[in-house]
């Protein structure tokens, strides 16, 4: 018997492809993504001190990527708020999360056999809202290449892009944390992801789009439950990129650990200053004339 009779992957993708996610997954996605807001240090204080920023937090973290993707592509950016039962879904979940009587919610959703299946089903969204990204900047570009990659990439990791804005709000701000110069897992997975699903829109990829994004979401699953399982942060892609990148890009100069001597010289220096200069003999005569005055008196 053929395999593909046997296991019949092009029907299961096709039926996992046409999964509604709202609206079971939608809320998995934001429980996950109000989780990541209320672990922010300070974000529970400001919760208390402002309700409404900790609430526009909480939208960008859920909606950041729509914005993100309706900025480039020119159109209106509160858009997708008019989808009245995701505001008012997502909403519900941060009040739930924040101010649930002796959070009891936040429990809940927390403790982590619970947390890894929201983690498998915030990916089955995060793989979906990447494959739209990329078709609907295909609709209105047709051959625009980038303009597909670009606008899946912050579909699928727009969250992370705003972060420094949403960091803004909080009364944070921490520009060494740009997500462009330390790209976290999802943020380089969904770059890779949109190249994919680029490519397959343009027809160099003989792979159905529903089998993409089956096969993608179940190696975003098992990539994320595991990280998340093992509180690890060390990327997949990571044994892949040393081998290509210092072939590709070079590897870091040695400047760098020169250049890192001396600063580490000079902050050293910076550490034990310098002794004060002497006094000069007028400075000394004063200082006598002080001393035996107030004797005398």
């Amino acid at each position: 018997m053929d395999l593909s009779e046997a296991l019949p992957l092009g029907e299961l993708a096709a039926a996992f492809a046409a999964l509604p996610v709202f609206p079971l997954f939608d809320t998995a996605y934001f429980i996950v993504s109000v989780l990541y807001l209320k672990y922010e240090p300070g974000a529970v204080e400001m919760s208390r001190k402002s309700p409404f920023a900790s609430w526009l937090c909480a939208m960008l973290h859920c909606f950041g990527s729509y914005i993100l993707a309706d900025l480039l592509l020119g159109e209106a950016p509160l858009g997708h708020f008019s989808n009245n039962s995701s505001v008012i879904l997502a909403t519900a979940v941060w009040y739930l999360i924040f101010f649930c009587p002796m959070n009891l919610f936040y429990k809940c959703v927390s403790f982590l056999p619970v947390k890894l299946i929201f983690v498998a089903m915030k990916e089955v969204v995060r793989v979906r809202k990447i494959a739209a990204g990329v078709h609907h900047a295909h609709h209105l570009h047709h051959h625009g290449w980038f303009v597909m990659m670009a606008t899946g990439w912050v579909k699928g990791s727009g969250v992370a892009l705003m972060s420094n804005f949403e960091q803004l709000l909080r009364g944070v701000w921490k520009p060494e944390t740009n997500e462009i110069l330390h790209m976290s897992f999802p943020t380089k997975a969904s770059l890779y992801g949109t190249v994919l699903f680029t490519l397959q829109q343009t027809h160099w990829l003989p792979i159905s789009e529903a089998n993409l994004i089956f096969f993608f979401t179940m190696f975003m699953i098992v990539c994320k439950v595991f990280m998340t399982a093992t509180h690890s942060h060390a990327s997949p892609f990571a044994p892949l990129e040393n081998l290509i990148c210092p072939v590709l890009f070079g590897s870091v100069s040695s400047g760098h650990s020169s250049h890192h001597h001396d600063h580490h010289g000079a902050s050293h220096e910076l550490s034990h200053p310098p002794p004060p200069p002497a006094k000069s003999k007028e400075e000394l005569n004063e200082g006598t004339r002080k001393r035996k005055a107030k004797k005398a008196e």
